[in-house]
């Protein structure tokens, strides 16, 4: 499951947490340029694994959820299963770290 466009309303910590089965939280903004150019790349990545939740969050100031992942940089991808943080990505511009990442998912199992 992929969103489109970086979601204003974002899931609690404590939603994140507890969320079961592989996640991909992609932190980000719309008008990111970095962000842009690494969309095919993560939607190209992601298509193959529809089991895969994928959560775009729009981050910034104030936004708890990327603060509380220690985000600094757009885009943001963090990897996890069942709550845990398995990989994270920061700027991806070739889909191997991509590839690596979602890889590191299955293995989790």
């Amino acid at each position: 499951m992929s969103s489109t466009r970086y979601s204003e309303t974002a899931p609690t910590r404590d939603e994140v947490d507890a969320m079961r089965g592989p996640v991909v939280l992609d932190f980000g903004t719309e008008w990111c340029g970095h962000c842009r150019a690494a969309r095919p790349l993560v939607d190209a990545a992601l298509a193959a694994r529809p089991g895969v939740r994928h959560l775009r969050i729009e981050d910034g100031p104030g936004r708890r959820l990327g603060r509380s992942f220690g985000v600094k940089l757009w885009p943001t991808l963090v990897f996890m299963r069942d709550g845990q943080e398995l990989e994270r990505v920061v700027r991806p511009r070739e889909a191997d770290a991509l590839e690596r990442a979602l890889a590191s998912m299955a293995q989790a199992d």
